[in-house]
């Protein structure tokens, strides 16, 4: 969907989840200075929207069920620079920041961080801000270091039910949605998650994801 806006900045979304999409978009709106100019599920339509339009500001997911944000924030860069992006993910690692910032992203938060305010964030980085999620800061400031080699992480068995589990929550689900698509309680749903933290060793959605990435626990179709 799009619409014009005649003060204040305009933004396109990116974000494949549409109840994600919905609350970014109607969190945006909200705030006078901001207007949604378009919002989309698929890389194909902001393609097709950015051949034609700009816009001041892009909110880009990375994992998009038809190719990878990547892609439409380089070409956004090469053809409307003045457009600053921003990425909103559930993917934290050094990889696909760094691809991120060389595409031209100049902020990325990360979707577990629930405290930030999307319309603020995004009027940051029009005055210069580049704002990034402080998990994702720890990673760069890692990857500055003097390499040392990583021991090899230990193997991980995960249920059949775990793992369905971990797929959901990489995606960026609510406790209560994972619980309609599996037929179970959100009870069911949080014990589950609860021995999946246990087996991966980790206290948060976002260290689950990135550390089940690291492993090699996630489809690969969630890796784009």
């Amino acid at each position: 969907m799009s619409q014009d806006s005649e003060n204040g900045l305009t933004v396109v979304v990116v974000e494949d989840n549409p109840l994600t999409c919905e609350f970014l978009v109607s969190c945006i709106n909200a705030h006078p200075q901001l207007t949604v100019a378009a919002s989309f599920v698929t890389l194909a339509s902001a393609r097709q929207w950015f051949s034609k339009h700009q816009s001041d500001l892009l909110l880009v997911d990375l994992g998009l069920p038809d190719g990878s944000g990547l892609t439409l924030m380089r070409e956004v860069h090469a053809r409307w620079p003045q457009c600053d992006m921003l990425v909103v993910s559930m993917f934290g690692d050094e990889v696909n920041v760094v691809a991120s910032i060389e595409a031209g992203a100049v902020g990325y938060v990360h979707k577990d961080d629930e405290a930030a305010d999307i319309a603020e964030t995004l009027l940051a980085v029009k005055r210069g801000a580049s704002p990034i999620s402080p998990m994702i800061a720890r990673h760069l400031l890692l990857r500055m270091r003097p390499a040392t080699p990583e021991p090899e992480p230990a193997a991980v068995s995960l249920s059949p039910r775990e793992q369905e589990v971990l797929q959901h929550i990489a995606r960026g689900l609510a406790y209560a949605e994972i619980a309609r698509l599996q037929g179970v309680t959100v009870h069911t749903v949080q014990t589950h998650i609860k021995k999946l933290y246990g087996k991966l060793a980790v206290h948060s959605r976002s260290e689950a994801v990135f550390q089940a990435n690291r492993l090699g626990l996630l489809n690969e179709t969630l890796k784009r």
